[in-house]
């Protein structure tokens, strides 16, 4: 479902949002994205745009702020991952 290099941006980089690995590998990696339904859009606009209609207070973010963010991945093409922690 997830593209290749986005799983493994995630596995990389799942230390950001969470404190302990919730996948150790490239499989429980993709099924994770999967169950959370983890969301990939094309740009902090629509990252900040998807956020705000999921209730997250992201008014006074800059989109330089908003990639900061620990749910927010930044992948390989530019695009974004967006993982509910």
């Amino acid at each position: 479902m997830y593209k290749k290099e986005y799983v493994e941006t995630f596995l990389e980089k799942q230390g950001q949002l969470f404190d302990e690995p919730v996948a150790d590998n490239f499989e429980e990696a993709e099924a994770f994205l999967e169950d959370c339904m983890a969301v990939v859009l094309d740009s902090l606009k629509d990252v900040k745009k998807y956020l705000d209609g999921m209730g997250a207070d992201v008014e006074g973010l800059s989109l330089k702020e908003l990639e900061e963010e620990s749910e927010v991945f930044k992948l390989p093409d530019g695009k974004y991952l967006i993982v509910e922690g």
